[in-house]
């Protein structure tokens, strides 16, 4: 866990820069129950690359692993790294998607991009979205490391797709996690080793951003019931600042059986 100094500097980081790197974030008994689970669910589902510019002609993505196995629970609440998106966001923000990103070697470099230009906002704007890229193998420039352009989260576009920019590798250890302002401009390395470069994308977005996976709907609810609080806060079973998301004035975890005492902004 982070102390109130190392956070501070961290979210002050992400302010100038866009991005910052947690070094050495993860254990290494977490790290290899990632990696060995992802190795089951790339094999149980026969994953093959998507032959997109974007998702890569020789990149393995598995989508969704919040509904594909225990272990991927302790993820988007890990205590290394949520409280800093919290900084960033807020305390109400949600799980915007948890997928993988393995970068085979001969993978050409993805296209610079925003994660947040498809969201039809003024640029410059506050964060709306925070991502993380969580390091399961080493992250070098020559595998294929997540590029970034630094300061680029403060321009006032997005950048145009397809076309060069100078970037450089956010390069880190096995068990680090880079974490950037949604509005930072980046993309996926090429890989040039015999290698795969193996990352996990843990997204976040603003309460009152819609998700870019659909949570609720592509978590069975038997699944949802099992996790924390938290984590059912994370997924969107909640109501955002007493209103965005309730049904019928209540909160949508009582779905999951749980009785909630919930006051509407109205209420207040």
């Amino acid at each position: 866990m982070l102390t109130k100094e190392e956070l501070d500097s961290h979210v002050a980081r992400i302010e100038r820069d866009g991005y910052t790197v947690l070094e050495d974030a993860l254990d290494d008994t977490l790290v290899e129950a990632l990696a060995s689970d992802l190795a089951r669910l790339e094999r149980e589902l026969e994953v093959k690359p998507a032959r997109n510019d974007f998702e890569g002609m020789k990149t393995y993505r598995v989508y969704n692993l919040l509904a594909r196995g225990k272990v991927w629970a302790q993820v988007p609440v890990h205590d290394s790294v949520l409280p800093l998106v919290e900084r960033v966001l807020d305390r109400g923000c949600l799980v915007s998607s948890l997928s993988s990103i393995g970068i085979d070697p001969g993978e050409k470099a993805q296209p610079i991009h925003a994660d947040d230009q498809v969201i039809a906002l003024g640029k410059p704007h506050i964060a709306t979205v925070c991502n993380s890229m969580w390091a399961l193998t080493d992250f070098t420039e020559a595998n294929g490391a997540t590029r970034v352009i630094p300061g680029s989260h403060l321009a006032d576009s997005s950048p145009v797709y397809g076309q060069h920019y100078d970037s450089i590798a956010a390069e880190m250890r096995r068990g680090s996690v880079l974490v950037w302002h949604g509005s930072l401009w980046h993309g996926g390395g090429a890989n040039t080793t015999s290698e795969r470069r193996i990352g996990i994308a843990m997204n976040y977005c603003a309460g009152f951003i819609r998700q870019q996976e659909n949570q609720q709907l592509g978590i069975p609810r038997k699944i949802a019931r099992g996790f924390s609080p938290r984590l059912r806060e994370l997924v969107g079973y909640g109501v955002y600042n007493g209103l965005i998301g309730h049904i019928d004035r209540r909160s949508p975890e009582e779905l999951l059986g749980e009785e909630k005492d919930h006051r509407m902004v109205w209420d207040a």
